[in-house]
Protein backbone atom coordinates (compact mmCIF):
# COMPACT_ATOMS: atom_id res chain seq x y z
CA UNK A 1 0.00 0.00 0.00
CA UNK A 2 2.97 2.40 0.31
CA UNK A 3 3.83 2.88 -2.60
CA UNK A 4 0.30 3.04 -3.99
CA UNK A 5 0.77 6.60 -5.23
CA UNK A 6 3.49 5.44 -7.46
CA UNK A 7 1.65 3.34 -9.20
CA UNK A 8 -1.12 5.17 -9.74
CA UNK A 9 1.45 8.37 -10.94
CA UNK A 10 3.15 5.41 -13.45
CA UNK A 11 -0.48 4.67 -14.82
CA UNK A 12 -1.29 7.95 -15.86
CA UNK A 13 1.79 8.74 -16.59
CA UNK A 14 1.49 5.72 -19.20
CA UNK A 15 -1.58 6.90 -20.41
CA UNK A 16 -0.30 10.54 -21.24
CA UNK A 17 2.62 8.76 -23.43
CA UNK A 18 0.11 6.54 -25.29
CA UNK A 19 -2.72 9.10 -25.77
CA UNK A 20 0.24 11.49 -26.83
CA UNK A 21 1.40 9.14 -29.35
CA UNK A 22 5.04 9.13 -28.04
CA UNK A 23 5.33 5.60 -27.59
CA UNK A 24 4.55 5.08 -31.44
CA UNK A 25 7.56 2.94 -33.59
CA UNK A 26 6.02 5.45 -36.39
CA UNK A 27 6.53 8.70 -34.30
CA UNK A 28 9.94 8.04 -33.93
CA UNK A 29 11.08 7.13 -37.03
CA UNK A 30 9.65 10.36 -38.43
CA UNK A 31 11.66 12.36 -36.20
CA UNK A 32 14.80 10.04 -36.86
CA UNK A 33 13.79 11.01 -40.28
CA UNK A 34 13.10 14.44 -39.91
CA UNK A 35 10.24 14.03 -41.62
CA UNK A 36 7.82 15.59 -38.32
CA UNK A 37 8.71 18.04 -35.63
CA UNK A 38 5.94 15.92 -32.94
CA UNK A 39 8.86 14.33 -30.88
CA UNK A 40 11.11 16.86 -31.45
CA UNK A 41 7.98 19.38 -29.51
CA UNK A 42 7.52 16.66 -26.80
CA UNK A 43 11.50 16.18 -26.01
CA UNK A 44 12.25 20.18 -26.20
CA UNK A 45 9.15 21.17 -23.98
CA UNK A 46 10.55 18.06 -21.68
CA UNK A 47 13.55 19.51 -21.41
CA UNK A 48 12.66 23.18 -20.94
CA UNK A 49 10.55 22.75 -18.66
CA UNK A 50 13.15 20.15 -16.40
CA UNK A 51 15.64 23.59 -16.74
CA UNK A 52 13.07 25.91 -15.34
CA UNK A 53 11.95 23.61 -12.37
CA UNK A 54 15.51 23.30 -11.51
CA UNK A 55 16.19 26.95 -11.62
CA UNK A 56 12.87 27.38 -9.04
CA UNK A 57 14.30 24.36 -6.74
CA UNK A 58 17.75 26.12 -6.43
CA UNK A 59 16.78 29.54 -6.42
CA UNK A 60 13.47 29.18 -3.86
CA UNK A 61 15.58 26.46 -1.69
CA UNK A 62 12.64 24.30 -2.00
CA UNK A 63 12.56 21.44 0.00
CA UNK A 64 11.39 17.69 0.29
CA UNK A 65 8.66 15.85 1.67
CA UNK A 66 10.40 15.09 4.56
CA UNK A 67 11.65 18.72 5.25
CA UNK A 68 14.81 18.04 3.88
CA UNK A 69 16.34 20.61 1.11
CA UNK A 70 17.05 19.61 -2.47
CA UNK A 71 20.42 19.50 -3.03
CA UNK A 72 21.51 19.42 -6.67
CA UNK A 73 25.24 18.70 -7.30
CA UNK A 74 26.56 19.75 -10.22
CA UNK A 75 27.74 17.36 -12.61
CA UNK A 76 31.51 16.96 -13.93
CA UNK A 77 32.15 17.87 -17.48
CA UNK A 78 33.17 15.49 -19.55
CA UNK A 79 33.42 15.16 -23.65
CA UNK A 80 33.49 11.77 -24.06
CA UNK A 81 30.74 10.70 -21.63
CA UNK A 82 28.46 12.78 -22.86
CA UNK A 83 29.55 11.69 -27.03
CA UNK A 84 29.68 7.96 -26.63
CA UNK A 85 26.66 7.35 -23.95
CA UNK A 86 24.71 9.94 -26.34
CA UNK A 87 25.64 8.24 -29.36
CA UNK A 88 24.86 4.38 -27.32
CA UNK A 89 21.44 5.76 -26.55
CA UNK A 90 20.39 7.27 -29.89
CA UNK A 91 21.73 3.90 -31.96
CA UNK A 92 19.48 1.86 -28.78
CA UNK A 93 17.05 4.08 -29.34
CA UNK A 94 16.70 4.18 -33.30
CA UNK A 95 17.09 0.16 -33.44
CA UNK A 96 14.36 -1.11 -31.16
CA UNK A 97 12.22 1.95 -32.15
CA UNK A 98 11.54 2.72 -28.55
CA UNK A 99 13.14 5.48 -25.70
CA UNK A 100 14.33 3.00 -22.50
CA UNK A 101 11.66 5.13 -20.49
CA UNK A 102 8.36 3.72 -22.27
CA UNK A 103 9.22 0.29 -22.66
CA UNK A 104 6.73 -0.50 -20.11
CA UNK A 105 4.35 1.36 -21.03
CA UNK A 106 4.49 -0.52 -24.71
CA UNK A 107 4.48 -3.77 -22.79
CA UNK A 108 1.20 -2.75 -21.31
CA UNK A 109 -0.07 -2.19 -24.04
CA UNK A 110 -0.04 -5.45 -25.65
CA UNK A 111 3.46 -5.10 -27.48
CA UNK A 112 4.94 -8.41 -25.99
CA UNK A 113 8.12 -8.49 -27.99
CA UNK A 114 9.20 -5.67 -25.80
CA UNK A 115 10.06 -7.84 -23.15
CA UNK A 116 13.68 -9.11 -25.25
CA UNK A 117 14.07 -4.88 -25.10
CA UNK A 118 13.69 -4.69 -21.43
CA UNK A 119 16.12 -7.07 -20.82
CA UNK A 120 18.16 -5.84 -22.60
CA UNK A 121 18.29 -3.20 -21.20
CA UNK A 122 18.56 -4.55 -17.87
CA UNK A 123 21.67 -6.40 -19.08
CA UNK A 124 22.61 -3.38 -20.62
CA UNK A 125 22.76 -1.53 -16.94
CA UNK A 126 24.54 -5.02 -15.24
CA UNK A 127 27.11 -4.61 -17.98
CA UNK A 128 28.02 -0.40 -17.58
CA UNK A 129 27.79 -1.09 -13.66
CA UNK A 130 30.62 -3.94 -13.74
CA UNK A 131 32.66 -2.17 -16.41
CA UNK A 132 31.81 1.39 -14.92
CA UNK A 133 35.13 1.75 -13.23
CA UNK A 134 37.24 1.39 -16.70
CA UNK A 135 34.98 3.92 -18.31
CA UNK A 136 36.00 7.57 -18.93
CA UNK A 137 33.89 9.59 -16.53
Amino acid sequence: MKFIKFLVLGILFGIILTKGEVISWYRIYEMFRFQSFHMYGVIGSSVLLGMFMIQVIKRRQIKALDGEPIKIEPKERSFARYIIGGTIFGLGWALTGACPGPLFILLGNGISVFIVTIASAIFGTYVYGRLKHKLPH
